[in-house]
């Protein structure tokens, strides 16, 4: 089985029981002009993911991993989005307000979909969520469930956010969360590490912390003719965009 060097300590996993977990790489959080730039935010500091992120992607499709997408964002009439969230930033630049990318985290718009250096390719599922976590509001843990997967590979934006929220609600559900810190990011230099140091704590409370050339390392001598294990299954032949509930 594959064990990536990690803290508090090695990561091991099994190819057939793993999957690729991509948080909400979406324009409006990475691009300017976006929601996140509209909160005051550099988004110079979250799209230093997406090289490390790309690499990523590219090993974990070579090597059979499931690769799953999230995409934030609410219904056009914002039925799904309470007041508590709508109300923030610029009264202006608020969610569903136009930008120059389409209403600012809505589903359908420009900005809401996934920036085109990590776009999904025919057969990875495209999960949409109104919440912060991947789990609330959608099938994520159904899919997950239904294809056998026990440890997520965690990657995406923002770490103390969106990603933070997911790894919790997951390590709650018994899913083994290993989160990539190259590959992801916060608008606030502090908050990341903070952020993966608060994963990582008394012996691993959310889950383990590595960078992704550690993991890479080991997909591929997994994925070695001479590897002793068994490769992952191909992911399912057709893309599937799940609502949320």
């Amino acid at each position: 089985m594959p064990t990536v060097d990690a803290r508090p300590d090695p990561y091991t996993f099994e190819l057939s029981t793993t999957a690729l977990l991509v948080i909400d790489m979406q324009r409006d959080f990475l691009e300017p002009g976006g929601f996140g730039e509209s909160l005051g935010n550099d988004v110079a500091q979250l799209r230093r993911t997406i090289a490390p992120l790309t690499a990523l992607l590219a090993a974990a499709r070579e090597t059979g991993l499931p690769v799953i997408h999230t995409r934030e964002g609410h219904l056009p009439d914002l039925s799904d989005c309470p007041p508590a969230k709508r109300d923030r930033g610029a009264p202006s630049a608020r969610i569903g307000d136009p930008g120059p990318n389409g209403r600012i985290l809505i589903r359908g718009e420009y900005g809401h979909d996934i920036v085109d250096e990590l776009a999904p390719t025919d057969g990875e599922p495209v999960i949409d969520k109104p919440g912060k976590g991947a789990f609330y509001a959608t099938g994520l843990d159904a899919m997950l469930v239904d294809r056998g997967i026990t440890s997520l590979l965690i990657s995406g934006v923002t770490t103390e956010v969106c990603v933070h929220t997911t790894v919790r609600e997951a390590n709650d559900r018994g899913y083994e969360c290993l989160v990539l810190a190259d590959c992801v990011g916060s608008y606030f230099p502090e908050f990341q590490r903070v952020g993966l140091d608060m994963i990582s704590a008394q012996g691993g409370i959310f889950g383990w912390v590595a960078d992704s050339t550690a993991l890479i390392a080991e997909l591929t001598i997994a994925w070695s003719p001479t590897a002793p294990s068994e490769p992952a299954a191909p992911a399912a032949p057709a893309t599937s965009v799940l609502q949320p509930s």
